[in-house]
């Protein structure tokens, strides 16, 4: 077969998305998806569909009252796919098959999983399913078990709400079938710490989850990937915690009712969260404005890379911090923990950053020009959703279908990645015959 016959693997992984959220609008629009069995509208369907496969979490329905059981079940199944990520989900059914995938399969999900070479992917592969059966199992079992003996609830409500939750939380999607997504277990310990571990889990990567799977007990020969993740991971963890705290702990319509437990219970639950998860006990809309930056920052940093999160990734972030650093302090190379970080990693990391800034100030100035709301409402929504958080001010469900429309397409972007789509409209890298001269341009 000529070479020119084959798609992309980066191409693949963006048809393979867009495939994925045109079949789950068409679901959607089913009579028996909607609560009242009456067919959702287009751009009801298309945009559930574009937050549940990008697991975002952004809604512009409340999807405890608008859809059907058979709503949420498409929902939940929607971005389970989002999550696992849909070459990793072919490499799995591949596996299955026959234990040794075909190598164009193995290359497609190299792409979706960014694995570190290609006699990686079956291992990756095998860490998505058993971390996501684990995680969701016994988060599940957890939540199921609190809310039955700890709320209340009837066994088939908290069979459900615990199984639909727990699949959320892990997948970062964000989705709640409670109008006030976790808001009523703001003080329940046993509900949000497993959600915290749940998104963390699912969040920080399937590469780092497999290095961590094969060495778990010799942290020195972890992967610069790995170190650099849970390095980062733990700073902006510590950190959005430490913002969060300081500038909610007196406001009297966030954290301000709440006794010190509380307080830095869901000071670090809003710290985890920002990062993708989309999950929120108070009121998102009622938070200052510091905190709406602190939000901007960590939602666009994001997760770790091949994982459940968005945003540009920790790595993305870790990388561009120490070239920094190397730069100011006059050393030629990029280095951290005993290793150099090689000049193609350093460039992937600028272009990331460079194409995700580029795609928030073009939907910032999109939604500036279609609504009227205020500048730092429009910044949050924006990142929200090129960073697949889902946290929102409250302006979501009140936006002009236009503006809902240009949303869908951060999140399109933010999902499959700005490297992968930049990837995919390229067929095949060529090698130059020749090098031009080298001049250094002044800068700064």
């Amino acid at each position: 077969m000529p070479v020119r016959a084959i798609i992309h693997p980066a191409r693949a992984v963006a048809l393979g998305f867009l495939g994925a959220i045109l079949a789950g609008t068409l679901v959607l629009m089913l009579p028996g998806a909607r609560a009242d069995a009456v067919g959702a509208p287009v751009g009801v369907a298309f945009f559930t569909a574009v937050s549940a496969v990008c697991v975002t979490g952004m809604a512009v329905v409340d999807t405890g009252s608008y859809w059907s059981t058979y709503g949420q079940v498409a929902i939940m199944l929607l971005f389970q796919l989002g999550g696992f990520g849909l070459m990793t989900a072919a490499t799995l059914l591949g596996l299955m098959v026959n234990r040794s995938p075909r190598l164009r399969t193995r290359l497609m999900t190299q792409t979706e999983t960014r694995s570190l070479g290609l006699g990686d992917v079956s291992g990756v592969a095998r860490v998505v399913l058993v971390a996501a059966l684990v995680s969701q199992a016994v988060l599940a079992l957890v939540l199921v078990l609190r809310l039955r003996f700890g709320h209340g609830l009837a066994w088939p409500d908290a069979g459900w709400s615990g199984l639909f939750h727990a699949a959320s939380a892990f997948n970062n999607a964000g989705f709640s079938i409670h109008a006030d997504s976790l808001t009523r277990y703001a003080g329940d310990v046993f509900v949000l710490l497993p959600v915290m571990l749940a998104v963390l889990v699912g969040g920080i990567g399937f590469p780092v989850l497999n290095d961590l799977r094969l060495r778990w007990h010799d942290p020195r020969h972890w992967s610069l990937h790995t170190k650099l993740t849970l390095a980062g991971t733990l700073v902006l963890v510590l950190l959005g915690f430490g913002a969060v705290l300081l500038f909610e702990w007196d406001n009297a319509r966030t954290l301000g009712p709440f006794d010190a437990a509380r307080k830095i219970l869901n000071s670090f639950f809003m710290s985890v969260s920002a990062r993708t998860a989309g999950f929120n006990t108070v009121d998102i809309g009622a938070l200052t404005r510091e905190t709406w930056a602190v939000h901007y920052l960590l939602m666009f940093i994001g997760g770790g890379s091949a994982g459940t999160a968005g945003g540009v990734k920790v790595g993305t972030a870790a990388v561009l911090f120490l070239l920094v650093l190397a730069e100011a302090r006059g050393h030629p190379d990029t280095e951290a923990f005993g290793r150099r970080v090689g000049a193609p990693a350093q460039r992937q990391a600028i272009t990331v950053l460079v194409l995700g800034s580029v795609l928030v100030a073009l939907g910032t100035l999109c939604l500036l020009r279609l609504t009227d709301f205020p500048t730092d409402q429009i910044i949050f929504e924006v990142i929200a959703a090129f960073g697949s958080t889902g946290l929102s001010t409250g302006i979501t469900a009140h936006l002009p279908a236009s503006g809902q429309f240009v949303l869908a397409l951060l999140m399109f972007f933010g999902r499959v990645g700005t490297i992968t789509l930049a990837a995919s409209l390229v067929l095949g890298e060529r090698r130059m015959p020749y090098r031009y001269p080298e001049e250094h341009p002044i800068v700064g």
